[in-house]
Parts: structure tokens; sequence; C-alpha cells
């Protein structure tokens, strides 16, 4: 049978904590969970349902497809498990692909030792049996190889994306400290916006919270915007098959949002940036954009909306204290033009977070790289609490 219909275990990575939102998504395309870890969600089907995972998941970052499993004690015993399958079924032999990994053997000091060894074992495998050779290097622009090895416990992957599904490819202009795709798109989802009523995203930057609004609202899947993925570079792959299984993707997208989306901020050069990276995934005719400071952001007259921020959190003190008062106006933006409203602030820094003034109703925990964040959520009344506007579910 062709590796191309075999069912078996597919590993998809994310950014740590983002978990839930992914097991949210596996779960909607039809997909089984067995297992999650703080970075990773087991699950498991064809390569030809790992192509539809790469095109629909939002909050993925490389999905795995298992080729084999089995144990090694050293870099020696690796080599001879990896010479025993069948590269030259896998990988042309005129091809090209790399090696990625994870590594904690103890007989191994540095994991780039065990990626050569992986690579001369497919590589020789493949002159042995073809008569020719594929090239090895670092890029993941074509065939992907992924690596775990804990112990003596090795699985070995073909990592169907290549490069991180975070890299949308609209993200022309990033701006300074951009929020990856992937996460902006994870906070989208937990503060419950379904594409209905306002989303307002003041201090936007380069964009990237609004886009993945935008990609969202119409229902549009986010690799759709790339034209290269590890998968293509596979033997068997079927360019008719993939053209359709991507038409199917994208007469499932929308062509307008039922609710405004609204991004802003005091720099033009932001506001520009987010014209043309918006424009790139297009999603433009859908986003309103206003070059004002925060406090001056347009908000629409209606109960149910969604503001979030995403404001700087300072990693000097002198500049802890210049953000204080950032903190402070955003509580009385919330305070007075967001009645009705849930209001967000995403931030790193949970003390400048109580200038705010307001109780926080829920604390989603997030990674921004390394650094420990939180979605904070601030239930905005319009009246009494009887009278408050429900929130709809999202992970946490």
């Amino acid at each position: 049978m062709s590796l191309w219909k075999l069912k078996r275990p597919i590993h998809v990575t994310c950014a740590r904590a983002i978990t839930p939102f992914l097991r949210q998504e596996l779960l909607a395309l039809g997909f089984p969970v067995f297992s999650e870890t703080a970075a990773a969600v087991e699950t498991e089907g064809t390569l030809w349902d790992s192509v539809r995972l790469n095109l629909h998941l939002r909050t993925g970052h490389h999905v795995l497809y298992l080729l084999g499993e089995f144990r090694a004690r050293d870099a020696d015993a690796l080599y001879r498990s990896l010479s025993g399958l069948p590269w030259e079924n896998y990988m042309p032999a005129g091809g090209y692909f790399s090696v990625a990994s994870s590594v904690q053997n103890p007989t191994i000091r540095d994991s780039r030792y065990a990626n050569v060894r992986c690579k001369d074992a497919v590589v020789d495998r493949i002159r042995q049996k073809t008569g020719s050779r594929p090239d090895a290097g670092s890029s993941q622009r074509e065939a992907v190889l992924y690596l775990f090895w804990k112990d003596d416990l090795c699985r070995i992957y073909v990592d169907t994306s290549g490069e991180p599904l975070s890299r949308r490819g609209y993200r022309k202009i990033p701006l300074k400290a951009p929020m990856q795709e992937t996460l902006a798109a994870a906070v989208v989802m937990a503060t419950g916006w379904d594409g209905r009523g306002p989303f307002v995203n003041p201090m936007c930057g380069s964009g990237t919270i609004a886009i993945e609004a935008a990609l969202i609202a119409l229902n549009r899947a986010p690799g759709l915007l790339r034209d290269n993925f590890g998968f293509m570079h596979l033997l068997g792959f079927d360019e008719a098959g993939y053209r359709l299984i991507r038409e199917k993707a994208r007469r499932a997208s929308k062509k307008f949002s039922p609710g405004r989306i609204i991004a802003s901020d005091i720099s033009p050069d932001a506001v520009n940036a987010s014209r043309r990276n918006a424009a790139t995934a297009g999603v433009e005719k859908i986003l309103e954009f206003a070059p004002c400071d925060f406090s001056q952001t347009p908000v629409p007259a209606e109960e149910g909306g969604v503001v979030v921020f995403n404001p700087e959190y300072g990693e000097r003190l002198g500049e802890r204290k210049k953000l204080e008062g950032v903190y402070e106006a955003i509580g009385d933006f919330f305070k007075k033009k967001c009645q009705g409203y849930r209001g967000y602030i995403f931030t790193g820094n949970l003390d400048l977070a109580k200038k705010v003034g307001l109780r926080t109703r829920r604390r989603t925990p997030f990674f921004n790289s390394n650094i420990e964040c939180r979605l904070l959520e601030y239930e905005l009344y319009a009246g009494s609490r009887k009278q408050r506007t429900p929130r709809p579910d999202a992970p946490s």
C-alpha cells in the first residue's frame, strides 16, 4: 500500500500552552485526540490527512507523520535502524532533505551529531538501492525529517509542514517584536469571538491579531496563503489531488465578515504595514484601519464585541515606569468607551496590568517565545450585572 494511504500516528506541535486551542481545532476537523503535552497534540491519519491539517490548522507549528519507531542505545544503533527503513520509497534519489531533532540520550553530547548520523543512514540507503543520492543540508524548503530520541526510544517522522506553519507568508513588514501568527490566532480563539459582533484591536502594530481575526471570521484556511510545504517533496505527491483539497478549502471560505474588524495604531508606519500585510493575506477589504492614539479608536456602539490590546510590557525598569501610564489609560478606555464589550490585554507583566484598575474575569496562560504571559479578560458591563451579555465558551 502507498505510504500516502497508510493511517499512522501524527504528532502536531505548537507553542507552549496553546494545546487546548490546537486540540479544539483537531476535533473540529474530525480528527481524534489521543494525548497532549505542553506543546503538542497526538492524533492519527494518512499523509493526505496531514495535507489537510497543514492547510487548516491555525495554531499548529509542525505536522509530523510517523515513519518508524525503534530502540537505539547509541548513534551506531540509530544508524542501523534508520538504514532499515525504505527511504527509496519516501524521497526522490535526486532530491534534497534536512533533519531536525529533539535528542536526550546520554551518549550524545550534541544533537547535530545525531542529525548527521540520520542523514548518513538515509543517503546511504537510497544510494545503495538506486545508485543515486539525495543532497542534505539545513534548509527546510524541501523534504524535512524529524528525529525524536529520548534515552533509547527513537521515533522518526517526516515533517509534512517543512517550514513552521506560523510562517503564513503575509507578514511582509513585521515591525518591532511582532506576535507570531499562530499565537495571535490562539489569542483570538481564547476570546471566544466567532466573527459576529465587532472586533477592535488598538495598538495593532503590524496587524497580526486583526489579520488572524479576519481569517477566522472568513473561515479561510491559513495554509492557502502558502505555496510550499514539506509534503510536496515526497515521492507519490499528487499535484492534482492536492489542488482538489485546496479548492475544497477555498470554497469553504466566506467573502464577507458579519462583524466589523477595526485596527488602530498611533504610528502611520504601523497602519501602513498593517494594510499591506492585510492585502497580502487577502483580507484588506474587511478590515478598517484608523491612524490614531488608542484612546481615539472607534468602538461601534453595540454590545457583545471584543477589544484586544497587546501593549508593550517592558524589559527594563525605566520602560516599566513609562508604561504604567499606558496601562492606566487602557483601563480608562475600557471604562469609558467599551461598555458591553469583553476587554482583553495580552501581557507578560502582571504588575503593569494592575494599573488597569479593573478586576480580571479570566487569566489564560500563554508563552510569547520564552516569556510567560497572560491574556487577561475584563467584562465591561453596560448596565447592571444582571443585564450583561454572556461570554461564549472558550478553552482556558
